[in-house]
């Protein structure tokens, strides 16, 4: 009687450890299915304009849950390259600050040096696939990065992340790299989007400026 009992409690708690094993293993699969990362590869980007040609290749964004885990903020690490040729007739593209020697003249929104800017428009709940004619006055601004950014997002917001400007004063060709460099939403609790811009003014005896618009891409 004692031997089938101890071979019941045997059963009954090989049974339990196996359930208890199961439960463990569903709840670890389903905490890394709610924190895995997605990666997403976007296309390379060019346009050509007379004395100015812009690259962007290499471009992806890695997308991720934000820690705070309260469903109205995500995490995304973008990479990208970025090339510019720039040629006058001089071989000068800046600085310019007109016949007077003013700051700002000739239309010049840099103040007296050519320069390329690299950025990314970031738009809760609105779409930017028709958003191309540029910043305007009505979209904010965040300052250059030179780490991580936790970008406040209310909906029907857009912003504009700036990364960096590189002045130029000579032809010839520029670089910029952005390598898992991390932006973080809060606040936006819907439908995320980003796009990257690329801006390059030349300043000199012609003013040009010319922006090359990187595909939307989700956010989740």
């Amino acid at each position: 009687m004692r031997e089938n009992q101890k071979a019941g409690d045997a059963w009954v708690a090989r049974a339990v450890g196996i359930a208890v094993a199961s439960t463990a293993a569903i709840g670890m699969l389903s905490t890394g299915a709610a924190n895995a990362d997605t990666f997403v590869p976007l296309p390379n980007g060019h346009i050509d304009r007379p004395g100015v040609t812009i690259d962007s290749v290499g471009n992806s964004v890695k997308i991720s849950p934000s820690l705070a885990a309260n469903g109205a903020g995500r995490v995304a690490w973008l990479t990208s390259h970025i090339s510019t040729k720039v040629q006058t007739p001089d071989g000068k593209v800046g600085p310019w600050n007109g016949p007077k020697n003013d700051d700002g003249t000739n239309n010049s929104s840099t103040h007296g040096s050519s320069a390329m800017s690299v950025g990314y428009l970031v738009g809760c709940q609105v779409s930017l696939g028709s958003l191309s004619a540029g910043i305007s006055a009505g979209i904010s601004t965040s300052p250059s990065l030179s780490g991580s950014l936790s970008l406040p997002l209310a909906p029907g917001e857009v912003k504009f992340v700036n990364y960096d400007q590189i002045d130029m004063t000579k032809s010839g060709e520029y670089f910029f790299d952005l390598k898992d460099q991390q932006v973080e939403i809060q606040g936006c609790g819907g439908y995320a989007q980003a796009r990257q811009v690329v801006t390059v003014e030349i300043i000199g005896t012609e003013y040009a400026k010319t922006n090359l618009y990187g595909q939307p891409f989700s956010l989740g």
